[in-house]
């Protein structure tokens, strides 16, 4: 197959492309087997991307906002909400919502998704072997992985940690936090990193996710990393108190995360419905600071976070969405030169094999959209696109209206 004078985003070449900025791509074999500059350079008949790569979703609560009602800017409300919803799930009715979520996923063109399974006691949620058996039948079309989400109080019962991480570890997990003001949270933060290194596993965090400028579990977090020489990966979502504290003290933070590695993952839909007032309109607003962290070398990623439940009540599994309201709510310009949210730097923090740099010998599991310039990126006709896996077009022309 030959796809002709496409546009790579700079972000997502992994070639040397010189002055050119449009390409004729050749696939073979389920391979990118070579890039070379188009002929004519100033007709572009698209955009070339690596498929999508979704760093952070709760496909086990998925569309259960009918059942449960929108928290309308109420995170904890939307968390009781759920916590009595979950005593009625069951393997049927959490393989029907999982399987939804998947199958819109890959339509849209993800290969790689990572979703949180709520895990609120010492024991292996409902959602586990549910997750386990749908990783083994997606297989060779969306790589799944899963972490543990449980408050970081419950870590203080050691036999209860020790548990959940010997069956995160068994299951091939990421031993998981729900971080928040907690009290005690360093020595809290201490027991997790302590399971994570004695069991050898990556660490993903939900954390600061709030308007309270004294939230500081990010900079805790971060200051473990470094002291422990932490190296099993970290990944932290929301940190939406960045968002309203001075500038000083968040470029600190920003600072000692971009020299712990850390991954940041910022989630647009749900934070901007659950943080700021609902009495009037909203002057604060919960994305974090993306652009911050970018100039200090932590290029963040965006991802779905919820679709259809109590802490968002909209949305679907299509990270084009996502991108294009975190490219509008955080200045992100120009938005060609932030696709490796959505690609690259997801890939990253979930430690795929490819890394989703467009170069000839790569994995041909493409997306061509119908932008031709950089303007047209988040708009509708823009966004219709062609998903290519292993070199074969399964979906064409696709535009995602649900």
């Amino acid at each position: 197959m030959k796809l002709e004078a496409l546009r790579i985003p700079a972000p997502l070449r992994g070639f040397g492309a010189g002055d050119a900025e449009l390409f004729d791509i050749v696939l073979a074999a389920g391979k990118v087997e070579s890039i070379t500059p188009s002929a004519d350079q100033k007709h572009a008949r698209g955009t070339l991307l690596s498929a999508l790569v979704e760093a952070h979703a709760h496909i086990d609560k998925n569309y259960t906002v009918q059942d449960v009602g929108a928290a309308q800017g109420n995170l904890f409300a939307a968390i009781d909400r759920m916590n009595r919803h979950r005593d009625s799930w069951t393997g049927e009715s959490l393989r029907l919502r999982m399987e939804r979520a998947l199958h819109d996923a890959w339509q849209c063109g993800t290969r790689a998704l990572r979703t949180h399974l709520d895990w609120v006691q010492a024991e292996p949620p409902a959602a586990l072997p549910v997750f386990e058996a749908l990783r083994e039948e997606w297989r060779g079309r969306v790589e799944l992985q899963f972490v543990s989400l449980t408050p970081l109080d419950l870590f203080a019962d050691l036999a209860a940690g020790e548990r959940i991480a010997r069956e995160v570890k068994r299951a091939g997990g990421v031993l998981g936090a729900f971080v928040y003001r907690n009290d005690g949270i360093v020595h809290k933060l201490g027991r997790v990193f302590d399971l994570a290194q004695h069991h050898g596993m990556a660490l993903d965090f939900h954390v600061d996710e709030g308007l309270d400028a004294e939230a500081g579990g990010l900079r805790s977090i971060a200051q473990l990393v470094r002291a422990r020489d932490f190296k099993g990966g970290v990944a932290c979502g929301h940190a939406c108190s960045l968002s309203v504290q001075d500038d000083a003290v968040a470029g600190e933070t920003l600072a000692l995360c971009a020299g712990a590695g850390l991954h940041l993952i910022a989630l647009p839909t749900t934070n901007l419905y659950l943080q700021g007032a609902w009495d009037r309109t909203p002057v604060q607003r919960g994305i974090t600071r993306i652009r911050e962290a970018a100039a200090r070398g932590l290029r963040a990623s965006l991802a779905t976070d919820n679709v259809q439940d109590a802490f968002y009540p909209y949305g679907s599994y299509d990270l084009l969405e996502t991108f294009g309201l975190g490219v509008q709510v955080a200045h992100l310009a120009p938005a060609a030169d932030w696709l490796d949210t959505i690609t690259v730097n997801p890939a990253k923090a979930l430690g795929l094999a490819w890394d989703g740099r467009i170069a000839p010998g790569c994995p041909a599991d493409l997306l061509v959209l119908s932008a031709t310039a950089e303007h047209e990126l988040i708009g509708p006709r823009g966004r219709q696109r062609t998903v290519i896996r292993a070199g074969r077009i399964i979906e064409k022309n696709l535009e995602k209206t649900q």
